[in-house]
């Protein structure tokens, strides 16, 4: 498709049709990749390994999408959090990261774990990713620590946790959703009272680390201020 073209099939056509969810019966799987069957159309979504392992065939899934359009290809990308589609999103931010790496880290680290190690600088962490080497797994935690944090598609808003925990057949995608929204209303308080975005990461980090299974948002946020206390 010549490039002009191309800009405006992109900017016209395409971004008005834009899926945001894709609710089905799982046709067939593959690693990282599944076809969903909508009312008798099936798309091909790429996702994670570890969502792919986690779906069976002839179940029904709903599934969050991402949308890339290129010039020779369009590509759908599924999660099954709202979380997990927008740290997609915001780890292609770091220079280098892309889709697979992106796809990569999500395989290993959940949104509360990747937001954890980059607000810690756990470059460890994120070298544990299929094809992220120490050097990119560096710049993936420092640059992180520094951005601000990933942002739910605005007609979802702050009810996304709430819909994903209401869709969810796992116990542990629920939990990771609390956990997550529990450590961002944490750093969104402590920014509030004047601390600094990355400071607020730090010690909302280390504290959720002290406490022992799943803590009150006060108490996060009273141990989190005396870690900067110190």
């Amino acid at each position: 498709m010549p490039f002009a073209k191309y800009e405006f099939f992109k900017k016209y056509i395409w971004e008005g049709f834009m899926i945001g969810m894709l609710t089905g019966t799982c046709l067939v799987k593959g690693e990282g990749e599944i076809i969903i069957d909508v009312n008798g159309v099936g798309y091909l979504v790429q996702c994670s390994s570890k969502a792919s392992a986690d779906i069976t065939v002839g179940e029904t899934v709903c599934m969050h999408i991402e949308t890339h359009v290129r010039e020779q290809a369009i590509t759908l990308y599924a999660f099954e959090t709202e979380d997990e589609r927008s740290w997609f999103v915001h780890l292609q931010s770091v220079q280098g990261v892309g889709p697979k790496a992106a796809l990569a880290i999500l395989d290993i680290l959940s949104p509360s774990q990747i937001l954890s190690s980059a607000s810690l600088g756990d470059k460890k962490a994120f070298a544990q990713a299929k094809g992220i080497g120490p050097k990119s797994a560096s710049r993936i935690a420092s640059e992180l620590a520094s951005k601000p944090l990933p942002r739910t598609r605005g007609l979802l808003g702050s009810n996304a946790s709430k819909l994903d925990s209401h869709l969810s057949h796992s116990d542990s995608k629920k939990i990771e959703n609390t956990e997550l929204t529990l450590r961002n209303d944490a750093i969104s308080a402590l920014e509030n009272l004047g601390v600094g975005q990355s400071d607020a990461l730090r010690a909302v980090a280390r504290a959720y680390n002290i406490i022992d299974g799943a803590p009150l948002l006060d108490d996060l946020i009273k141990l989190a201020l005396k870690e900067l206390g110190k």
